[in-house]
């Protein structure tokens, strides 16, 4: 019997300790005034710029992460999947790496098979509270010490079209997205889907 309960034990503790460690949170409509940007490319050395890169797709998924955060790397393959189904369709994704070092993120890029553009707003730990995205979080009730995933979606067509000011508010995630949701969020606004999803708005 003794044996019995200490297998359960075992078992519910691995249990917890799987999946404990992911940070799914609810897709919502967050006031946020994002701002434009241009980051250099992990990969290429050339400058991204936000705006342009949104001009000619639909919907735009900002996946904040950092190369040694559990919970970012869950999400990250989760990520891809969505953009090579729907980048064809107008979807775009663009990755922005936060609080690690330039080979860490460019080894994360290459390990997960990521194929959408990833830029660095931050290199190293110590400028967490200096960061945009630390900002970002804060103004949308994330509480969490590193934020990581952290996911903004923008619509191309209600974006500013000048000024550093990119929208006032937009859909947010504070944490991993959850994929059944996030899909659904993504057809809709694709037009592939007869059905209107409703994100809830603070």
């Amino acid at each position: 019997m003794k044996i019995l309960f200490a297998i359960a034990f075992l078992t519910i503790g691995l249990v917890i300790s799987t999946f404990g460690q992911h940070e799914y949170a609810p897709l919502k409509e967050k006031k946020i005034k994002y701002q434009d940007w241009t980051y250099k490319n992990v990969l290429t050395n050339e400058d991204i710029n936000l705006r342009n890169f949104t001009k000619d797709k639909k919907l735009v998924m900002v996946f904040y992460f950092a190369p040694w955060c559990h919970s970012s790397n869950y999400q990250a393959p989760v990520t891809q999947k969505l953009y090579q189904k729907y980048k064809d369709q107008g979807f775009g994704v663009i990755g922005v790496s936060l609080y690690g070092t330039l080979e860490k993120v460019r080894e994360t890029v290459n390990k997960r098979g990521i194929e959408f553009p990833v830029v660095t707003e931050t290199f190293s730990k110590s400028d967490r509270k200096k960061s945009l995205h630390y900002n970002y979080r804060k103004k949308t009730g994330d509480n969490r010490k590193w934020g990581t995933p952290y996911n903004v979606f923008l619509i191309p067509d209600k974006l500013n079209k000048s000024g550093d000011l990119l929208t006032k508010k937009t859909f947010v995630v504070n944490g991993e997205i959850v994929e059944k949701e996030a899909e659904a969020f993504i057809r809709q606004r694709l037009g592939l889907s007869e059905h209107k999803f409703k994100a809830a708005i603070d």
